[in-house]
Parts: C-alpha cells; sequence; structure tokens
C-alpha cells in the first residue's frame, strides 16, 4: 500500500546566520538515527520507513529537521538502514541545499552501531544525536550551555512524566549527575530519557566496541558510573510515533505545533 504525502515544496532552505548574542552555541551538527524498521507501525505504516510516516501530509523527519535548523544545526549526519533510498531521495529533492551525509547500515547495528559509525562523519567535539522516530523540542542552547558546563562525557535530555508505563526512569543527583536507570513498569510520575543528546565524541572514540550494540543499554546503562553522563530537564513537547497510538496523537497534535522554539 502506497502512501502518498501532500503536494508541498521546501527548496533551498539554509541554516539560520549565527546570532551574535549566543556565540557560546558550538553545537552544529547531528545525527539522526532513522534506520529503524517501525515494526511496531507495520499495521498503520506497511512500506515506509518511520521517520518517513506521514504526519499531517508531511514525513515525521521534516519536523525534526525543521525544528532544528531553526536551533541552529548546520550539518545532519542521517543513520539509515531499512528502505533508506527512500529517506535519501526525499531529502535530496526537498532540502537540496540541506548540508547532509548518509550513513547506511548494511545490516542492522543497534543504535550504538549506528551512532558509532555516524560519529566517524562528525567534525566537532561534540554533535547532538536524535531519533528520527521522535520529535523533543529542547532548547539546545540550553542543553549545550549544561554540556559544556559540566564536562560532560553524554548528556542526556530527561522529559518529566506522569502515570506511565511505556518508558523506563532516568535518576539523578542534585547537580543533574546520572545516578541510576530504572527499569520499564508502572510509573506515577519520573524523568524519561527523551532521546535527545549531545555527545562528547573525543571520548565515545576511545573506548572499543563491537560493531552492534545498543546505545541506551550497552553504552549509558553500562558506562554511566564510570564516566561523567548527565540529564539535563526541559519539560518541553514530546512525541514518540513508536506505536500506533502516538502516531495517531501526532496527526492531532503536531499540526498546530511551531517548528521553531521550544515549548
Amino acid at each position: 500500500m502506497a502512501i502518498l504525502f501532500a503536494s508541498w515544496q521546501k527548496k533551498d532552505i539554509l541554516p539560520p546566520p549565527p546570532d551574535p548574542a549566543h556565540p557560546h552555541m558550538e553545537i552544529k551538527e547531528a545525527i539522526i538515527l532513522a534506520g529503524g524498521l517501525g515494526t511496531r507501525l507495520r499495521s498503520v505504516l506497511p512500506d515506509l520507513p518511520k521517520c518517513m510516516a506521514p504526519v499531517n501530509g508531511k514525513p515525521f523527519l521534516t519536523y525534526i529537521i525543521d525544528y532544528y535548523l531553526n536551533q541552529g544545526i548546520e550539518k545532519f549526519i542521517f543513520s539509515l538502514g531499512y528502505k533508506h533510498e527512500v529517506v535519501t531521495a526525499w531529502i535530496k529533492e526537498q532540502y537540496p541545499a540541506l548540508v547532509a551525509q548518509f550513513v547506511i547500515e548494511k545490516e542492522p547495528l543497534g543504535t550504538g552501531g549506528a551512532v558509532q559509525l555516524a560519529v566517524e562523519k562528525v567534525s566537532t567535539k561534540d554533535v547532538l544525536i536524535v531519533n528520527g522516530d521522535t520529535l523533543f523540542k529542547v532548547s539546545l542552547e540550553k542543553l549545550a550551555l549544561f554540556h559544556k558546563k559540566m564536562g560532560s562525557a553524554c548528556t542526556l535530555s530527561l522529559k518529566p512524566m506522569t502515570n506511565f508505563d511505556r518508558y523506563g526512569v532516568v535518576e539523578t543527583e542534585d547537580d543533574g549527575r546520572i545516578k541510576s536507570f530504572k527499569e520499564k513498569k508502572q510509573y506515577a510520575e519520573g524523568l524519561i530519557n527523551g532521546g535527545v543528546y549531545i555527545l562528547n565524541t573525543g571520548r565515545f572514540r576511545q573506548q572499543k566496541r563491537p560493531s552492534v550494540f545498543s546505545f541506551e543499554k550497552d553504552y549509558l546503562e553500562i558506562f554511566f558510573s564510570a564516566m561523567p553522563m548527565y540529564g539535563c530537564v526541559q519539560d518541553c513537547y514530546f512525541i514518540d510515533i513508536g506505536i500506533p497510538e502516538d502516531f495517531e496523537r501526532a496527526q492531532r497534535e503536531m499540526g498546530n505545533l511551531d517548528s521553531g522554539a521550544p515549548d
């Protein structure tokens, strides 16, 4: 079954000019993890990568690219797998001026393996990492300042939530240092990992890892006590379209969202 997008144009989009009021903004490159199979969405999205799921007539990836362009990202590295040719063709057509590189997984590498491969394309000390099926409208400036201030190896964006069972909980010390990761179960309230990170690429490259691993389970949850990892809490709009219920919720909510500023 083919899913058609509404007719729309995104030609010659360029990053905004540098803001002289914020010369400390040093995060200019982003990795977007968009290689997932989208198994749980197959009932509503049978023949597209998850990041290309149509939300109000536009691929979900549109909202992510536009948001982080407005947050100052100048270069995007797309980590792709399943039906990667659909994503690359669409980006080249709709964002011809975008500074973009593509890393293609020949086989599923897990989120960690995908990051590890994509980091080789990064030219900066720190890089933003986001998931291609999630929009968390964090302030990149706030996240970057916190990351730099704490000298963090990896800084997680944490979202406060209530009455949930789909996510685990992240606990932090008073200064934001990660204290523990709790498993998925029913929680009355807690901080969840929103899937937006700033990663120190030098520290990440120093460690030897297998080619296939989970960024969350085999990196964050293993090494948080051995190296400085911090959580930056931001109570901003968050949507993860990984299950049909939230994919439908995105249809209702995202048409009214301003792509530029955090909520």
